[in-house]
């Protein structure tokens, strides 16, 4: 197999731009119409927007490498480093570490890529581990860096990284491109396709020993930030990991060639599904504020705390709705006040109510 980072056009990649050029469009299109429902919200919505955005997407970019963090931990850190009152609990450093790169990449966004951002972001996810040799640093392992699948001893390649002599020289090249092809480079481009060229590159050098994923997806974060001139609250891993075969079968196919329309065409529809996420879930606080006005002295304590739990689950709700068993879980109290509770949110047009018995569920409306 000859990957493309072996092939006499590598790193020159080419695309079809007609058919990205709808899809550029609808994206900045989109952009405006979230900025423009962002404005509505309040100043403790946005701060729950973005604090919520931003731990999801930590959890979810290291969910699609296979490793699941503790919820709670990882915005407990996120808030503390806004700035927001926390309660005291201990966090892991894989927690604390992905975390603080999500927020560097926010509030960074707009500032040249360097090979130091690069190692800072690499030194953060790897907090707390002792299984690498080279941290903080391009990988200089002398065996090859591949991606497999299968048995140990009929093992499948499904990529296989430049050398790690290479690697310096790779990521220099890498790291020029990404900024002469930005916004105010020489030769900018458009969002979709900058964003798109910049994770599909970075992934198929993988310059460093582990974390080459998490990191190729913030540097895609970046890209559509400077695009934007804006920190982007866009779901991406989120998206990603709700189709992480499809990723991983789009990744597998390009990187054997340098004629990358599919890829971008692929990655393209994803970030537009993410941008819609986001718009969702803005349009989901937006209700929920007007619900909660409306709604002011009306309820009781466990009623509200109910709402609050359903609240953080986000624009999707409990998976399959709500259940009296939940209810009571929540709240701590008997089946005869929980269906009582659960009653007059249906009569007050909260929930609406669906099946019956044990099957009966409530879903806010």
């Amino acid at each position: 197999m000859t990957w493309n980072w072996q092939q006499e056009d590598w790193p020159n990649f080419r695309y079809d731009r007609s058919q990205l050029e709808g899809l550029e469009a609808q994206f900045l299109k989109k952009e405006g119409l979230l900025l423009g429902a962002f404005k509505h919200l309040n100043k403790e919505d946005k701060s729950i927007l973005t604090i919520d955005i931003i731990s999801n997407e930590a959890l979810k970019t290291s969910e699609i490498e296979g490793e699941y963090l503790n919820r709670e931990s990882v915005q407990s850190s996120i808030r503390r480093q806004f700035g927001f009152q926390t309660e005291k609990r201990k966090i892991a450093p894989s927690e604390q570490g992905v975390a603080e790169m999500m927020v560097d990449v926010y509030r960074s966004y707009s500032e040249p890529l360097v090979h130091s951002t690069l190692f800072s972001w690499h030194v953060m996810l790897t907090k707390g581990r002792r299984d690498l040799n080279d941290v903080g640093c391009y990988r200089t392992h002398e065996e090859p860096m591949q991606v497999v699948s299968g048995f140990v001893h009929n093992p499948k390649i499904h990529f296989e990284a430049p050398p790690s002599a290479k690697i310096t020289e790779e990521m220099e090249q890498f790291v020029t491109w990404f900024n002469k092809t930005a916004p105010g480079g020489e030769t900018p481009l458009p969002a979709l396709s900058h964003a798109g060229i910049a994770h599909l590159y970075f992934v198929c050098i993988h310059p460093f020993e582990d974390g080459n994923g998490r990191i190729g997806r913030a540097i895609v974060e970046k890209a559509l930030a400077q695009s934007l001139g804006e920190p982007t609250l866009i779901a991406l891993s989120h998206m990603i990991e709700k189709h992480k075969k499809a990723y991983y079968t789009a990744l597998e196919k390009a990187n054997k060639s340098n004629e990358v329309t599919d890829w971008l065409v692929y990655f393209s529809k994803t970030i537009l599904e993410a941008q819609q996420y986001t718009q969702s879930y803005v349009e989901f606080l937006i209700k929920k504020t007007k619900l909660y006005d409306r709604l002011r002295g009306k309820l009781n304590g466990r009623q509200m705390k109910v709402l609050a739990r359903i609240f953080r689950e986000g624009p999707e709700g409990f998976a399959g709705g709500l259940s009296a068993e939940n209810y009571i879980s929540i709240t701590k109290i008997s089946r005869a006040t929980a269906t009582r509770d659960l009653h007059e949110l249906v009569l007050m047009n909260v929930f609406s109510k669906s099946g019956e018995r044990k099957y009966t569920r409530y879903n806010l409306k």
